[in-house]
């Protein structure tokens, strides 16, 4: 899956914030798993469980991903169906790529997903990396 994140403007943000809800959810007593809620629940759920990731759109580039380890059915405040996307507590960092906005989240066919950061080589600070990546042509 590939989702835009909202709000967070570098990974470091994506995490903070995971962190703190986490923290949160903790105190009260509750499941510190980070997930995300959407409205619909994905057709293809089975294979999505079946190692899939949903990755994060931060900027205009997917930049990270984190693997999906289930679904719930959950109701909101005002009792409307949502679904509740569980998530791996790891941020595994890909090859950056653009990405065009678009509302919701959209499925990602594996042969389309970004690589994995192999931890390879000099690793470019994120200005230098946006710089590069912004010279790119679509």
């Amino acid at each position: 899956m590939i989702k835009l994140c909202v709000g967070a403007d570098t990974v470091e943000d994506l995490a903070v914030w995971q962190a703190s809800c986490a923290a949160e959810r903790a105190s009260q007593g509750l499941s510190a798993i980070p997930f995300h809620d959407t409205r619909m629940h994905p057709r293809r759920a089975p294979d999505i469980l079946d190692g899939g990731s949903i990755y994060w759109v931060i900027r205009h580039r997917i930049l990270v991903r984190q693997r999906i380890t289930g679904f719930e059915a959950i109701d909101d405040r005002a009792g409307k169906s949502m679904c509740r996307i569980l998530l791996a507590a790891d941020l595994i960092p890909v090859q950056p790529r653009r990405k065009r906005p678009f509302q919701g989240w959209r499925y990602l066919e594996p042969k389309d997903a970004p690589a994995d950061r192999d931890g390879r080589g000099p690793a470019l600070s994120a200005d230098l990396e946006a710089a590069l990546k912004e010279a790119m042509v679509w």
